[in-house]
């Protein structure tokens, strides 16, 4: 039995469209773990919408979805001297973020990013008189501006990518297409209208996928139904029992990425309350697991399994019956599902 992940498909794509629709020239972006879904999955996806440009992570992505989409592919992350060479084909892009690195790819085609206020990768203002003299034999595909999701200084977006086309454009650097990550249709519509002859290419990735959280549906299926008593020792550590009730195997574990939980940035006098609530009842064993039942997030009776989960419920509440499906609050970037289900 599984951890499945079931997709309303007529809402889902009607969703997708959407959001296609609204963003003309969007590169759908697919990696890691495909949002949950596969990334070829995604990529057939990307094929039935008819997008000519896709945005994978890694070169080595790139070479697994070259059999499912037949336009350009173009791999996010940066050129790296000395890195595996991985076989791929023409079409497929290569980001560059250095002067070096685009005098090293001569003959492939590139899209130089530009620094922006994330400070992760890209060259920099000083460096563009130079990149004009490495670009012989480049075939530039354009520029990218990778932009950070919040803006606590109140700037706007597109702010940003303003000045690096200004910047370029003064570097008498051929400013012919921008592909750019998180800046709204609006702000694409006016760097559109104050820039004509450059063509603004949105790279989106979880507001296309996972923008419609309706219909996404994840659920863990019960293996066993087992009934305990207080003071039972049960599981790889033997815990006791607080209290009567069952230990509910449930699919889904760490090899799943179930309990498994990337840091978050927390703001406000609540949440941070809510936090060290948390880390009070973690000090003594008590986590909520992500699977429902009967209307309330339950327990984790110990640290999920590889492949399991293992969950107390009281004595007080009617148990599931093996076979029987639990579901899940989960962060889809960090899930790989057993199935995903089209209904």
């Amino acid at each position: 039995m599984s951890l499945s992940l079931y997709v309303d498909s007529a809402r889902w794509r009607k969703h997708i469209d959407q959001v296609r629709d609204t963003h003309p020239g969007i590169v759908p972006v697919m990696k890691g773990n495909g949002y949950g879904f596969d990334n070829a999955r995604l990529a057939d996806e990307a094929s039935r919408m008819a997008v000519d440009t896709i945005a994978v992570g890694t070169t080595y992505e790139a070479a697994r979805l070259k059999d499912h989409f037949d336009g350009r592919v173009m791999v996010l992350t940066p050129y790296l001297r000395g890195e595996d060479a991985v076989p791929l084909p023409d079409r497929v892009i290569r980001t560059v973020s250095s002067v070096q690195g685009a005098r090293d790819l001569v003959g492939s085609r590139v899209v130089i990013s530009c620094m922006t206020s994330m400070k992760r990768d890209g060259v920099t203002e000083e460096d563009l008189v130079a990149l004009r003299g490495s670009l012989d034999g480049v075939r530039l595909e354009g520029f990218s501006v990778h932009l950070p999701l919040d803006h606590p200084d109140g700037t706007d977006p597109a702010t940003e990518v303003v000045a690096w086309v200004e910047r370029l454009r003064a570097a008498r650097l051929p400013v012919h297409t921008m592909f750019v990550s998180h800046v709204s249709a609006a702000g694409l519509a006016l760097l559109q209208q104050r820039f004509p002859d450059t063509v603004f290419r949105p790279r989106i990735g979880t507001d296309l996928w996972l923008g419609d959280h309706d219909a996404l549906i994840a659920r863990g299926t019960v293996l066993d139904v087992v009934p305990i008593a207080r003071g039972e020792r049960y599981g790889y550590r033997q815990r006791k029992a607080p209290a009567d009730g069952h230990l509910l195997v449930v699919s889904g574990g760490t090899a799943h990425g179930v309990g498994l939980e990337a840091p978050k940035t927390v703001r406000g006098v609540m949440p941070r309350a809510k936090g060290v609530a948390r880390a009070g009842l973690a000090t003594v064993n008590r986590t909520l697991s992500p699977f429902s039942w009967a209307g309330k997030q339950r327990w984790f009776a110990e640290p999920p399994h590889m492949q399991v989960s293992l969950l107390f419920l009281a004595g007080d509440v009617q148990p599931p019956r093996p076979g029987e499906e639990l579901d899940a609050e989960l962060r889809h970037t960090t899930t790989h599902f057993d199935r995903v289900v089209l209904q």
